[in-house]
Order: structure tokens, then C-alpha cells, then sequence
């Protein structure tokens, strides 16, 4: 039984601490994950994992064997990569992540740009905003908005989401155009909750170069951005949105821009993977594409404006 397997194998269920769950994700039978372990420790004659009808847990011996394995099968994977280099190719099935307004915004619509750099990538794309087990999932690596929370992934910075306040103009009629920050504090608010931690997110504005949370009357909280762009439509409140979400609207004068003399919020953009994972060829080149198309996209870079009437 070949030793690489065997030792991917084991750091598959020390991490996914399954059996069932590391056979998933290495697309092998229970039986033959389970046997590579007996295996491994018939082999090195220690005992590698604790079993119980419940859980497994990693031994003494076994934790610092794990230590080693993940060391050597990255130094394996990362001197492949460089032997082969010059003629390796990013192909394969390639699973992803990412926020849905942005998928459905950004990225999907530039897919055929992807495909024609990366013909041998079969691609496979989650559209959702909810925490990701990578690898318990299977996932090669996700798009987030936002500080990274998970310190066990490598977060790669791929761009800056730019916020900006609007309300519809039947809002605005009815409730009056705030003119300063400290008019929001009068004004109903629709804001997004983050479905992990619960928190609500308030406004936020740049002050001196400083950013700040502003209050306002906190009419509705909702976990999903397009939910918040219909909540706006709706002229139930002011909302703080990222500018590609709006800016067709604004656009067509369906919403309008708010207290546009004040910098608004922004938030970093990262790729996420999994640290113990060498970085494919195929999931390097979906993020070096990503963060070259958040670089060049017209939304991601569009100042908000109302490019038909101005901001009244």
C-alpha cells in the first residue's frame, strides 16, 4: 500500500475526525480509508487514533506523526509543482464559493473570459453567503466579504467592497433627505445581519478620516443583500449596500444616493483555503483571475453616482 496514501489518508481523518466524512472528501470507499490507517499503524507499530462508537480522536504518537505527514506531503506537493512548472496546466473539477449578489453581478457574467483562459477547468460554483466547512465540503476554496474569522485558512486579499447609503425616492419624500451624518439618527434604517455571528451591522462613515458606526432607527434587519436591495425598493428605509449592487438602479432613478458628501464603509475581499492545503495550479488560477477581474470591474469601481439626474 503506497506510504503517500496512506499518510493523506490519516491527515484526512485527523482533520475531518471521520472516517466517513475523509473517505467523502478523498472520493474512496470507508473500507479502503480505514484499512490505509490499520495500515499506517501496523506499520509503524504505534497506535495512531483513539475509536470509540462516538468519535476518534488523534493519540499522543499520533498527533506528532500528523505534524510530520502534513509537512511532508506539502514539501511532496510544492516540489511536484515546481519540477512541472513550465508545463503544468490548470485543469480538473475546481469547487468555489462565493456571496450570491457577487456571483450573480461580477463573477458569473465574466465566466467566459475564465473558460477561455482555463479550458480544462471544470467549475462548480456555491452561491451562498452561510459558513463554509472546506474541508469537510469539499470546497477548494471560497469568496468572502469582510475580516476573515477563521484563522485555520489562508485569507488572499482580492480586492475592496465599496458601501453606499440610498433610499428610494418615495422614501425620501415622504421622510425628508438627510443632509448630515446626525440626520440619520431620525431616519428608519434597513440593516444586515450576518447570519454566523448574529450581529447586526449599523452605517458606517468616514469622519476625519476615521470610519464610524452612525445609529439610526433600526426598522429591519435582513441576512441577504438582494433581500436588502428590495427592502429599499420598497422605501422602507435607508440601507447601506455595496455600489455594484445599486448601481443600475441608481442609474434608472429607481433609488438615490444618500449624504453623498460623506466617504462610506468599505470592507476587504478575500479568497480563502485551507492552510494544510498546497495551492493548486487550478485554485491559484482562479484567484489570480478573481482579483484581476475586481481590479478591472466597472461596478466594483464605480463611485455610486446618479448618472442620469445627479444626487438631488
Amino acid at each position: 500500500m503506497d506510504r503517500f496514501d496512506t499518510m493523506l489518508a490519516f491527515t484526512r481523518v485527523v482533520e475531518l475526525e471521520s472516517f466517513t466524512k475523509a473517505a467523502m472528501s478523498l472520493n474512496l470507499p470507508k473500507t479502503t480509508v480505514s484499512a490505509q490507517v490499520l495500515a499506517l499503524e501496523k506499520r509503524l507499530r504505534v497506535k495512531l487514533l483513539h475509536r470509540t462508537t462516538r468519535r476518534i480522536s488523534v493519540t499522543t504518537d499520533g498527533a506528532a506523526y500528523y505534524e510530520r505527514a502534513i509537512r511532508l506531503l506539502n514539501e511532496l506537493e510544492e516540489t511536484e509543482a515546481a519540477l512541472n512548472q513550465a508545463t503544468a496546466s490548470a485543469k480538473g473539477r475546481l469547487r468555489v464559493d462565493v456571496p450570491t449578489p457577487l456571483g450573480r453581478l461580477v463573477i458569473i457574467p465574466a465566466l467566459p473570459d475564465f473558460f477561455k483562459k482555463y479550458p480544462e477547468i471544470q467549475l462548480e460554483i456555491g452561491c451562498d453567503d452561510r459558513p463554509i466547512d472546506l474541508l469537510e465540503e469539499g470546497v477548494d476554496c471560497v469568496i468572502r466579504i469582510g475580516h476573515p474569522l477563521d484563522s485555520t485558512l489562508v485569507a488572499r486579499r482580492v480586492g475592496t467592497m465599496q458601501f453606499i447609503l440610498v433610499a428610494s425616492p418615495e422614501y425620501l419624500q415622504t421622510h425628508g433627505r438627510p443632509t448630515h451624518h446626525d440626520d440619520l439618527q431620525r431616519h428608519q434604517a434597513v440593516h444586515f445581519f450576518s447570519s454566523k455571528t448574529g450581529k447586526v451591522r449599523n452605517f458606517v462613515l468616514e469622519h476625519e478620516g476615521v470610519e464610524q458606526e452612525i445609529p439610526a432607527i433600526r426598522k429591519l434587519a435582513i441576512n441577504n443583500g438582494d433581500a436588502i436591495v428590495a427592502a429599499a425598493l420598497a422605501g422602507i428605509g435607508i440601507c447601506q449596500l455595496p455600489t455594484f449592487m445599486v448601481q443600475g438602479y441608481l442609474t434608472d432613478g429607481k433609488l438615490e444616493k444618500v449624504l453623498g458628501d460623506y466617504p462610506t464603509g468599505s470592507l476587504p475581499m478575500n479568497a480563502l483555503y485551507p492552510q494544510n492545503r498546497h495551492l493548486s495550479s487550478k485554485v491559484r488560477a482562479f484567484i489570480e483571475w478573481v482579483a484581476e477581474l475586481f481590479a478591472e470591474c466597472r461596478l466594483l469601481q464605480t463611485s455610486g453616482k446618479n448618472e442620469q439626474a445627479g444626487e438631488k
